[in-house]
């Protein structure tokens, strides 16, 4: 079985920043592949352990909120621990955890709040970047935003309505045809 430790060397150090985001099959089924028997321990509460000291905090949050984002990309799957990354995120930023891991690592704390639908925990990640990663989040900040002005907008995430089943409005649909979330950090760079 997978280690905090070989979580955090796989995710920062084999993928890497410029892998975070990028769209992989080949990754995608690698991380599947090596992976999907912890994210399911995780799933069903075997993995809070780690929980408890900052790397094993993000360990937890690597396997709960990024590699289901990559494992099951278009599926309803991809969000199911969502709810458990984030309560483990808010709890280890109130204890201090994300301050004790170096950037660019500690995004991962904050990214389940970018990840919510909820509007508090949109405005408490954009808080979160601010604060705690001023110098080096910008990146990070304008996505921040970004999510925040969708869910301000919509109350969820328009792009995530065919892999949940629900049903799009009209003006969801405008906004995923004029290109989604791309639009929406496209209208946030021309504000700035």
């Amino acid at each position: 079985m997978s280690s905090v430790d070989d979580v955090i060397s796989f995710w920062l150090e084999e993928v890497g920043p410029e892998r975070w985001y990028a769209q992989s099959d080949a990754l995608d089924s690698q991380i599947r592949d090596r992976y999907l028997p912890l994210w399911e321990k995780a799933r069903n509460g075997r993995l809070m352990n780690w929980a408890s000291c900052p790397r094993g905090a993000l360990a937890f949050l690597i396997v709960t909120d990024q590699f289901p984002r990559n494992m099951f990309r278009n599926d309803a799957r991809a969000f199911a621990t969502d709810e458990l990354a984030r309560r483990v995120a808010a709890r280890a930023c109130h204890l201090g955890f994300d301050c004790q891991i170096a950037e660019p690592a500690r995004q991962f704390f904050y990214l389940p709040l970018m990840h919510s639908e909820s509007q508090m925990d949109q405005d408490r990640c954009v808080r979160m970047f601010l604060l705690r990663m001023p110098e080096s989040g910008a990146d990070n900040l304008l996505h921040a935003r970004a999510h925040r002005a969708v869910i301000r907008e919509f109350g969820r995430f328009p792009y995530r309505n065919d892999a949940l089943g629900r049903a799009s409005t009209a003006q969801e649909r405008a906004f995923l045809k004029r290109g989604g979330y791309m639009d929406a950090l496209n209208g946030l760079k021309e504000a700035a």
